[in-house]
């Protein structure tokens, strides 16, 4: 892809509106110094100095749009909490359509705290209820989400095993956007495997690409295309599935690629230092599904989204990536 194709598919980024569901929640981060251990237990004493709060799973994705140019609304469930009105608020101050999240008092907003010191992850603990939604529930999620799909590019199905996406919704959600010629992608979760058949595009990472062709993981090959068990997975799981494009993230291999009817293509690494990979997959699964609705091929979407998880990997926390970053790690790589 040369240099003028691909500002004209970044100036296309802006006119694509990207509808997002799923499961949404937020990130918090406490960050902070060790100088001592516990004197109670061989444990770190971390001296938290600060704390920042940002979307995190579905809802990163929608952010992960806005910074790319894109407008994007996100459809899923919070609690009646502050953190259900901190989560909606960060979103309505970055540009994204909330109003198709749903308030279910019966649950409260997925909060996920992640303890940081000198630029390392030193705990995690989680906040969540993932019961399924009421009935109720999801009746007004599939009747807001026909009125939202008129003016959606493409629609992107974010599953982290909370609670919103049950097979019977995704199958009806997806059969609607399916009739209106929409782009559609996936995100799977190895946790909650569903039936994902016939989507434009969908982005597992290696672990759940296993997981869901009911594979034995394996240690990554030094090569990727001589990697017979992930081939293996790759084949696997275009027959299972039927997608226009399977893209398998691999850390820091890149990216596979797998079409029906050719050849596995691999996109290498860009990224230049690796801090955090929280929410690499909300970035790579954002970036792809935009590009694909801006008309870049399936090899150039994957290209680019490979450039945008290198820029998120190289930041501490749930981070995003600017047209202008993208448009610095694209001119040093032709360097």
């Amino acid at each position: 892809m040369n240099a003028q194709r691909f500002q004209t598919l970044l100036r296309r980024f802006l006119k694509q509106h990207i509808l997002v569901v799923g499961d949404v929640m937020l990130d918090q981060f406490l960050w902070g110094k060790v100088s001592r251990i516990s004197p109670e237990a061989p444990v770190p004493v971390v001296e938290i100095q600060r704390e920042s709060y940002f979307p995190g799973g579905a809802a990163n994705v929608a952010r992960n749009l806005r910074a790319l140019g894109a407008s994007a609304s996100v459809m899923g469930v919070v609690g009646d909490d502050p953190a259900g009105e901190t989560l909606r608020s960060l979103l309505q101050e970055g540009g994204v359509d909330t109003s198709g999240l749903l308030v279910d008092e019966q649950r409260p907003t997925t909060l996920k705290t992640r303890v940081i010191a000198h630029h390392q992850q030193v705990v995690r603990f989680d906040r969540e209820k993932t019961g399924p939604m009421s009935p109720e529930l999801s009746r007004w999620l599939l009747r807001h989400y026909e009125r939202a799909l008129e003016t959606a590019s493409a629609v992107i199905f974010e599953d982290y095993a909370k609670g919103v996406l049950s097979q019977e919704l995704l199958d009806r959600l997806h059969r609607l956007a399916r009739r209106r010629g929409k782009i559609t992608a996936a995100d799977p979760n190895a946790r909650h495997l569903l039936r994902y058949r016939h989507l434009t595009a969908i982005t597992p990472n290696r672990a759940e690409a296993f997981a869901a062709a009911g594979l034995a993981p394996t240690e990554p090959a030094p090569e990727v295309l001589n990697d017979a068990p992930l081939l293996r997975v790759g084949e696997r799981l275009l027959k299972r599935w039927q997608p226009d494009n399977l893209l398998i993230t691999l850390g820091e291999q890149g990216m596979c690629l797998f079409r029906a009817g050719k050849a596995p293509h691999h996109i290498p690494t860009v990224a230049q230092e690796v801090f955090d990979v929280s929410g690499a997959g909300d970035t790579a699964i954002a970036t792809l599904t935009l590009a694909l609705a801006a008309g870049a091929t399936a090899v150039e979407a994957a290209e680019i989204a490979n450039h945008a998880a290198g820029v998120v990997v190289g930041k501490v926390g749930t981070a995003t990536c600017s047209t202008e970053e993208l448009q610095h790690s694209f001119a040093r790589c032709r360097r």
